[in-house]
């Protein structure tokens, strides 16, 4: 008599018939870098601490920026975005992972027939059909059944590793959207630096615009009154009007500005700014790390948390290849139960009701239209799409790398001259108001120097915010405390957490 398969003989076959299964993805290798190893003249020693050593705490330390920043953090909208889509890839890992394991339910069922009484009488052997009857000729027989059992249906056996070339898509992209959460913190801190620095100009250009406007105003009083007095002309008169009403019109256009750039950064921040929050500092007295070290960009660019991404997402099409192939080759599902039968309730779970059923069954493409080769060569393509993205992403890292450091290069020197013009500015517009006081000239000349000083200025402080707004921009570009958000991530980062 032939003995009932044990459920520990049918796991331990089920782990032999796994462990032997082969793969059938192509071999990943990373993609050759499609740029040059080094930046354009870019000095690869200045500094001792790589960027991505640096965290935010330590090269931004303006304590205002610190909170706003910590804030953004905490409430960015974006960011929550790619948390939960990093959820959601987990999820999918994990139900994809799922399927290497057979799915084991348990069920209990009752079953009822009724068969009229002359189809029983005209059936040969229908008494035998098994199960308790109830019921007379008249009427007809009823038929039960009752069926407690523990099984699995329609497991795969990953033979040809099908199953786990899906579940290592998946694990992919997991990983890329980790990655890709990693830069929007990234590029956050950056956009949330550089908001912080524009409301710090806005101001300055505010009080530079206030401040001219009263000058301007005194200056329309003198020649309104000497006009009075018969000491001037209604021209010069008019003319210093004009510079009064330009300077309002200038007042109010910076007004606005600092309020769209107040709310710009609100909706970074995903709260409204602290009523308490003062500045820390000016424009002129904020200070970042001019001497982040470049280092090799092959290097750089490589660890960059949203070039990993996109190369996660070219290793799950590689993935994805493998599960293609498996489509051209047979597959062996199994079905099995086993537990206890009877014709009564009451018979259940006594001697001799033992119950089991096996039942494997084997499928062998032989004709599909053509629709796995299709789907081969769908895959194929997209992961020489992929292979492409990967590499715009090493290029446009790139030039966000090289550009920062042609900019960090030439802002100093700009700086410097921007400084002097200023004073030269200054200094003319003193000599031309004291020349128009004491009727050496008109006033023509003090309204041109007054607007080429409001104009040295303004774009001192436009010089100042695009030198630290590019500062910033490095530190992301080069990939700035990602390594403080990868030691702080690794607790979090398991696709079974």
């Amino acid at each position: 008599m032939t003995r009932p398969i044990s459920l520990a003989r049918a796991a331990a076959l089920l782990s032999v018939l796994l462990a032997s299964a082969c793969s059938l993805e192509p071999d990943y290798r990373r993609p050759a870098a499609p740029v040059q190893d080094s930046w354009p003249a870019a000095d690869s020693t200045a500094g001792s601490t790589a960027a991505a050593d640096i965290g935010w705490h330590d090269f931004f330390h303006d304590e205002s920026l610190q909170r706003l920043i910590a804030l953004a953090l905490a409430n960015n909208l974006d960011l929550r975005v790619v948390a939960l889509n990093v959820g959601q890839a987990q999820a999918k890992y994990r139900v994809q992972h799922a399927d290497l394991f057979p799915a084991i339910d348990t069920n209990a069922v009752e079953q009822v027939e009724r068969y009229p009484s002359g189809v029983l009488a005209s059936g040969a052997g229908a008494g035998a059909a098994g199960g308790g009857t109830v019921g007379g000729a008249t009427s007809g027989t009823l038929f039960r059944n009752y069926d407690v059992g523990l099984g699995f249906t329609s497991y795969e056996l990953d033979l040809f590793g099908r199953i786990r070339s899906l579940g290592h898509a998946a694990l992919e992209q997991y990983f890329s959207a980790e990655e890709t959460r990693r830069a929007t913190q990234l590029t956050l801190i950056a956009e949330i630096a550089s908001g912080y620095f524009r409301l710090l100009a806005d101001e300055a250009a505010l009080a530079l615009t206030r401040s001219t406007l009263e000058a301007q105003q005194g200056s329309y009083d003198l020649a309104r009154k000497n006009f009075e007095l018969g000491n001037g002309t209604e021209l010069a008169v008019r003319q210093a009007q004009t510079t009064v009403e330009t300077a309002r019109a200038n007042l109010a256009t910076q007004q606005r500005q600092l309020a769209q750039d107040r709310d710009a950064l609100v909706l970074l921040l995903g709260v409204p700014l602290p009523v308490d929050l003062k500045p820390g500092s000016d424009l002129a007295s904020e200070t970042l790390d001019s001497d982040l070290p470049a280092g090799i960009s092959s290097i750089v660019l490589a660890n960059r948390p949203d070039i990993l991404a996109s190369e996660h997402q070219l290793q799950a099409a590689n993935a994805s290849i493998g599960a293609a192939r498996a489509a051209f080759f047979p597959s062996i599902a199994l079905t099995g139960s086993y537990g206890t039968a009877a014709t009564q309730l009451t018979g259940l779970f006594l001697g001799g009701s033992q119950a089991w059923s096996f039942s494997p069954q084997i499928t062998v493409p032989i004709f599909t239209a053509g629709a796995n080769q299709a789907n081969l060569d769908l895959v194929k393509l997209e992961k020489d799409a992929a292979v492409a993205q990967y590499e715009k992403a090493i290029q446009t890292g790139f030039r966000e790398v090289a550009d920062a450091l042609a900019a960090r290069r030439t802002f100093d020197d700009q700086l410097t001259a921007q400084v002097a013009l200023l004073e030269a500015a200054g200094r003319a517009f003193a000599l031309a108001d004291l020349r128009f006081r004491n009727g050496v000239d008109n006033y023509l000349t003090v309204l041109d120097a007054q607007r080429s000083l409001y104009a040295a200025q303004l774009s001192l402080v436009a010089v100042r915010l695009e030198r630290l707004q590019n500062l910033a921009t490095l530190y992301k570009a080069l990939g700035g405390g990602v390594r403080e958000y990868t030691a702080g991530d690794q607790a979090s980062a398991s696709p079974h957490a």
